[in-house]
């Protein structure tokens, strides 16, 4: 769930660092709304599918060639390699029951949130686009 919401956020981060001014202001401050809105999709996704996903790491070994180190009688260096047991760590996601109830419950509370935040959300943008006009592109 973690992961879903970093990967939700990513492009908004990526605008946030190379943004023109205006997309920065309006990133920041339209935080919290967009946030509202991600977990809002989320939450509607489980209540169509009837369930969650959720993430754990799972490790596990496997063989793998490694490098190693081998110098010869005048000192020179050489890379050989041998088989050798490595930890590897996958992240594997699986579906978790949700409670319809609390999940509608969750909804409804993460609407009534979107509302009352989207007038200072609009107020905000047009703010940012008064304060940083943007020049018309071609």
């Amino acid at each position: 769930m973690t992961r879903n919401i970093l990967l939700a956020l990513m492009p908004v981060l990526v605008v946030a660092a190379c943004g023109t001014p205006q997309e920065q202001c309006i990133s920041r401050n339209t935080r919290e709304y967009r946030t509202i809105s991600s977990l809002l999709a989320e939450v509607e996704g489980n209540l169509a599918r009837g369930y969650a996903w959720e993430e754990r790491s799972v490790t596990r070994t496997e063989w793998d060639d490694c490098p190693y180190v081998v110098r010869d009688k005048d000192g020179n260096a050489r890379i050989l390699y041998r088989s050798c047991m490595r930890d590897v760590t996958d992240t594997e996601r699986y579906r978790v029951p949700i409670d319809p109830a609390a999940e509608t419950r969750k909804r409804d509370n993460l609407l009534a949130r979107k509302q009352a935040l989207t007038p200072s959300a609009r107020a905000a943008v047009q703010a940012c686009k008064t304060a940083y006009p943007e020049e018309e592109r071609s």
